[in-house]
């Protein structure tokens, strides 16, 4: 079965609850998703379906993008971890020049790139690993809910901080994950998203959207 086929026939297009705008494929239990995922999968590991499900760091940059669009306005933009595709959709839809989005996942590329469709989002998706190469050279860089592991954390905030001293406007969601660098970031806004116990295990979660501070300091100042 190609990625389109089995993101077609194992989920449906939804509305996130923060982000009733936008239109996405995805499962109405992830866990069941990847389950499905294995059984097509050959026996491999295929890893979680983040890009099945809209994750509550994504719905909150994606709602504080739409609220402010100055931030991507006319500017070039790009998403990392894209998955679902949800903030580089909310980026275009709200006036960036151009957006770009990249994931290490060929069905989470594919899923970016059907929601996109879905929502007449003009996106160039690449599935590629960007922290094995420089950060473009862009005006905006998205990160939504990207330190949820320890390891991941560790490769993508020396990546994010390099943006930064590159001149890179960098924006973060994040529910207060462990791995999360609270003490190099700025607050922007938060919002109370709307998830489930089996994702969360709460059924509202409080989430913020940071921006990444200067790279000369480690409190956040600019």
């Amino acid at each position: 079965m190609s990625p389109e086929e089995f993101i077609r026939r194992h989920t449906r297009l939804q509305h996130p609850p923060l982000v009733p705008e936008v239109s996405l494929y995805l499962a109405d239990d992830i866990m069941r998703l990847w389950e499905l995922l294995g059984d097509e999968s050959d026996g491999d590991n295929p890893g979680i379906p983040f890009w099945g499900s809209a994750w509550v760091g994504g719905q909150a940059l994606a709602r504080y993008i739409i609220e402010h669009p100055d931030e991507v306005a006319g500017k070039s933009v790009f998403d990392l971890a894209t998955g679902s595709g949800l903030c580089a959709i909310a980026a275009s839809r709200t006036g960036a020049a151009s957006v770009t989005a990249a994931d290490i996942d060929t069905l989470a590329t594919c899923a970016a790139q059907l929601n996109a469709a879905a929502n007449a989002a003009a996106i160039d998706v690449h599935r590629r690993d960007m922290l094995a190469l420089p950060p473009p050279e862009v005006d905006v860089i998205l990160a939504g809910d990207v330190c949820y592991e320890e390891e991941m954390s560790r490769q993508i905030l020396p990546w994010l901080r390099e943006a930064r001293r590159l001149g890179v406007h960098v924006l973060i969601g994040d529910p207060g994950r462990h791995y999360f660098p609270r003490e190099i970031m700025s607050p922007l806004g938060a919002y109370d998203v709307p998830t489930t116990w089996e994702v969360e295990g709460v059924e509202i979660k409080r989430t913020g959207v940071y921006t990444l501070g200067g790279t000369d300091d480690q409190d956040g100042r600019h």
